[in-house]
């Protein structure tokens, strides 16, 4: 005895049998969407090589990221004056100077005091800083967007979409490659 209680499946549910498990050539593979459909031979290579920049351009946020995080780490390792006693300020030897009359220093720190830079020697987490902060989440986001559009294209199971997916992170990582080397010490 079938008991049916008002469920069914919609007619547009696609069954395992009718997707492709194998990669596939075919010059005709949609994009993104339906409008994004390669009518010709030629669109077919302008889409390819759209996808190949796409993952270039994916290997070059990787790098920019890795480059972006050591500069604001050694902006936080950097952050730390001490006040020193003895040493004369840079205002001071211009003063002390015979050759300059009047001179005004104006230093990166602003007012010239008797201070030095000392880098933080223990790594831990830094605060939260708005401007760090912010810049990373909008950064990983793109990044994200950038990878989910990638992977899309290799969903798709067209060899020639997988191949400049291959293509384009080689030709990135060639070009971008060394911004991401592992330091000699650390990470």
């Amino acid at each position: 005895m079938s008991h049916s209680h008002g469920m069914s499946m919609p007619s547009s549910t696609m069954s395992m049998s009718s997707m492709s498990m194998g990669l596939f050539t075919s010059t005709s593979t949609t994009l993104f969407s339906s409008a994004w459909t390669p009518g010709s031979t030629g669109a077919y290579a302008g889409t390819c090589i759209f996808i190949i920049i796409l993952a270039a351009l994916f290997r070059g946020l990787a790098a920019g990221k890795h480059v972006l995080e050591h500069r604001w780490l050694d902006q936080e390792l950097n952050r730390r004056y001490v006040v020193v006693r003895g040493t004369p300020t840079e205002a001071e030897q211009i003063n002390s100077d015979t050759d300059n009359k009047n001179a005004t220093l104006i230093s990166e720190r602003g007012v010239e005091e008797h201070v030095k830079v000392v880098r933080k020697a223990r790594r831990s987490i830094t605060p939260w800083r708005f401007s760090v902060d912010l810049p990373r989440a909008a950064y990983a986001t793109l990044m994200a967007g950038v990878g989910y559009l990638l992977m899309l294209a290799v969903m798709t199971m067209n060899v020639g979409y997988f191949l400049s997916v291959l293509g384009g992170t080689f030709l990135g990582e060639l070009a971008t490659g060394r911004y991401t080397q592992l330091e000699e010490h650390g990470y």
